[in-house]
């Protein structure tokens, strides 16, 4: 049987700056300032990549981090070897729209060119316009970084590049049964990061930036994203924070511990430490127990008020 395909954004340069030439060039790629032919060097997973090549790239530039080192040969990984042909791409053009493609060819070295790790696209005729997307899928596309999996909304892109935007959900009636939900359910970790200055975590951490960007925000691990991935404001903590909609068991405590073992294997500098967050709706027994032997986890309840002025 074959494998369905796949479904990525892919920024193509700083700000879209070479969307215009691969769309003339009918090709992704990415730079990162590795000047190898990575053809030998494509392992079928990226953890191994990334033992090969973060060493690498921060042999060039001490001044990075693991935590910038594992984003940009994840990456890189992931245009040169992740993606596989008959892959579907989105990427943005900086004007308001989406270049949608589907890649045609294996990965190919292009030295001394733009984005010289590329991979063969066939562009589609028509662009898509951010505006018919969902707000979900506008928020999925616009997260920071080189590169997200978008396969969550596999049919409505498919609806998008049939030409049939997703259909505008209207309210039958003036009732709003579960403000909670009507309110977060999709736009929790997109209202946390945005209002991240005002919250409690924001006096003492910071998202993690690279360069000015935002890159946190769905941090990549090998057992699965991190929702936010913080650091202290002296440097010295990495803050690793899990979100739950609704009430949370007590399975996220092995969940975030998962990724804080990460971190502090992969991603921690010498004499950093690394703490874990649990936001949700409300808690419960199990979860109350969980966390009582996990002292270098917080649990952060979030409160949602919804009102309606005439």
């Amino acid at each position: 049987m074959m494998n369905p395909r796949r479904y990525y954004r892919i920024m193509l340069g700083r700000s879209s700056k070479h969307a215009q030439e691969c769309h003339q060039g009918n090709f992704i790629g990415v730079d990162f300032g590795i000047h190898t032919n990575l053809t030998d060097h494509l392992p079928e997973n990226w953890q191994d990549f990334n033992k090969e090549f973060i060493p690498i790239y921060l042999k060039d530039r001490p001044e990075k981090t693991k935590i910038a080192a594992g984003l940009a040969c994840g990456a890189l990984w992931v245009v040169s070897k992740g993606i596989k042909i008959g892959d579907i791409i989105l990427s943005p053009t900086g004007s308001g729209s989406y270049l949608v493609g589907e890649v045609t060819g294996a990965y190919e070295y292009h030295p001394d060119q733009i984005l010289p790790h590329r991979r063969a696209v066939q562009w589609y005729p028509q662009t898509i316009a951010r505006a018919d997307m969902s707000a979900e899928l506008q928020s999925s596309t616009g997260v920071p970084g080189t590169t997200s999996n978008i396969d969550r909304y596999a049919a409505e892109i498919e609806q998008l590049m049939a030409g049939n935007a997703p259909a505008t959900l209207i309210a039958t009636d003036n009732t709003i049964e579960d403000p909670v939900t009507f309110a977060l359910e999709k736009h929790l970790e997109e209202f946390l990061v945005q209002n991240w200055k005002q919250t409690l975590l924001g006096q003492k951490y910071d998202i993690f930036e690279e360069d000015g960007e935002l890159v946190g925000q769905q941090y990549p691990t090998d057992t699965g994203p991190i929702d936010i991935l913080a650091i202290s404001k002296d440097k010295q903590e990495l803050l690793v924070v899990e979100l739950k909609r609704g009430r949370a068991s007590d399975r996220v405590v092995g969940q975030i511990q998962r990724y804080m073992g990460y971190v502090v294997e992969e991603l921690a500098e010498a004499g950093q430490t690394v703490k874990g967050v649990i936001i949700a709706l409300e808690d419960d027994l199990p979860i109350q127990r969980a966390l009582k032997v996990a002292p270098n986890i917080e649990f952060y309840r979030y409160k949602v008020s919804f009102e309606l002025y005439k």
